[in-house]
């Protein structure tokens, strides 16, 4: 019997990253201003992908689950970032990425 070993590495989710970075520089977007923002920030990084229709839906579905966790706020069309929320989920997402690499280069150590 042959025994596959297999890794399941997490991506970093640049679109929450940069809906964050976006969120906490200007106060209130309307939807189409901040999918600007953003697909702007994640073509200079060389991470928009998938075509412009795929990552609007997944801006406005990303969007909208910070809507749902407190972390952002809807007044009829337009979004507010809870500076707070935003600040400390920031944080969490960076103190998680620093532990998942220092386990990859304990993994790789131990080789």
């Amino acid at each position: 019997m042959i025994k596959r070993k297999t890794y399941f590495r997490h991506k970093q989710d640049f679109v929450a990253d940069e809906m964050t970075i976006a969120l906490l520089e200007k106060a209130t977007y309307e939807f189409n201003e901040l999918f600007l923002v953003v697909y702007d920030r994640l073509r200079a990084r060389d991470a928009a992908s998938g075509g412009e229709e795929m990552l609007r839906l997944r801006v406005y579905e990303k969007l909208q689950t910070l809507v749902a966790q407190g972390l952002v706020k809807k007044a009829v069309k337009k979004y507010t970032g809870v500076r707070a929320a935003l600040r400390a989920r920031a944080e969490e997402v960076a103190a998680a990425a620093t532990a998942a690499e220092e386990r990859r280069g304990a993994t790789l150590a131990a080789k």
